[in-house]
């Protein structure tokens, strides 16, 4: 693949998320052993996905690791973010990439299986992202649960996005509950209830901040967000994140007078001091959303790919989505300060260093 099909989203380089400097909390005692803690990541993902499952109709299936390249099947994230590829010898060497995340292929699955409006699938994705920028949040491995529900058109609407967005957050709180039952010092620290804004509202808010403060300073006042309207420019001309324009829709008009019928989920994480985001998600696009981000962000060229051709065709189901991060949920419920602490993975050698010396244990 060429570097200009590559960076076809480099028309809005701000959005590109930087690397935030490494948080070494002062004074950080871990609230449970290293040992405790792999009991208590298990015991946190198999009651989350089961209470995500239940709330929202879903039945699991298998994912794979990676895709043929070409297909358009694998997630584009921001659009400059390079896939690990390689040759297959039993395909007479064509590419494979190690898949960034599932948001297009769980769609093709729903119409594949045939899932009524109002149920879906999820699936344990794991990803391997080469030029993730390494910190208490990032690593190279990236693993979450992927989740899709087939809806129908008149489903297309800010109304059921929020509902979706109220079920999640329902278990993301019983989850903490059950955390507390088995570990009584991690006392809860989600609000009762979570807070809808729009990048606009935010930004009229909060003019004269960067797009991380004022997450961040959101999440402080509200302790939990859903941030809408990810992806489409703003009042001054630069969007509030990057999105792919070919899975959520972050260019339609909704009913609070913006546009965007996707988001994130964002908490206030007082370990760290700063916002967390545990989710991204959102309405997908239908044939017209994708027709127009196609040409917003000059990448026209992929109505050609297989995936593409079948949802123009109108193919494909309507339907939302979106994932959820395994290991930073887990960070969060057991308040660490560092996705390493939950997670293995490699990372810098003054960062292992530096994190040891503050009290982080790195796994």
């Amino acid at each position: 693949m060429g570097l200009k099909k590559d960076i076809c989203f480099i028309s809005c380089p701000k959005s590109i998320p930087k690397a935030m400097a490494l948080i070494l909390p002062k004074n950080y005692r871990q609230k449970i052993t290293p040992e405790t803690t792999e009991v208590a990541i298990k015991m946190i993902k198999e009651y989350f996905q089961k209470a995500l499952s239940e709330s929202l109709n879903l039945r699991r299936v298998t994912a794979p690791l990676f895709v043929l390249s070409g297909t358009g099947l694998n997630d584009d994230l921001n659009g400059v973010e390079r896939a690990v590829k390689f040759p297959v010898k039993a395909l007479s060497d064509k590419q494979a990439e190690v898949v960034h995340s599932l948001a297009k292929w769980k769609r093709v699955k729903l119409g594949a299986y045939d899932i009524a409006p109002h149920y879906g699938l999820y699936t344990d994705m794991n990803a391997i992202r080469a030029d993730e920028d390494l910190d208490n949040l990032h690593s190279l491995y990236v693993d979450q649960w992927d989740w899709e529900q087939t809806i129908n058109r008149e489903d297309r609407n800010l109304a059921y996005l929020k509902e979706t967005v109220e079920k999640i957050y329902a278990a993301l709180k019983a989850t903490e509950k059950k955390v507390y039952e088995q570990f009584p010092h991690i006392t809860p620290r989600l609000p009762e209830k979570i807070t809808f804004i729009h990048s606009e509202e935010l930004l009229k808010e909060y003019p004269g901040l960067s797009r991380e403060e004022r997450e961040s300073e959101a999440a402080k006042k509200y302790g939990a967000i859903f941030l809408i309207g990810i992806g489409n420019p703003l009042s001054d001309g630069e969007p509030h994140d990057g999105r792919a324009p070919d899975y959520d829709d972050w260019s339609t008009p909704n009913e609070d007078g913006y546009y965007g019928l996707n988001g994130d989920i964002i908490v206030w994480d007082s370990t760290l001091g700063r916002a967390f985001e545990i989710s991204s998600m959102g309405i997908r696009v239908d044939e017209d959303a994708l027709d127009r981000q196609l040409k917003l962000r000059g990448c026209e060229d992929r109505k050609e790919l297989n995936f593409h051709k079948r949802l123009l065709n109108h193919e494909l189901p309507y339907s939302i989505g979106g994932g959820i991060g395994q290991s930073r949920l887990c960070m969060l419920m057991l308040q660490k300060a560092h996705i390493g602490e939950v997670q293995a993975s490699i990372w810098p050698e003054e960062q292992i260093e530096a994190c040891k010396k503050a009290g982080i244990e790195l796994l």
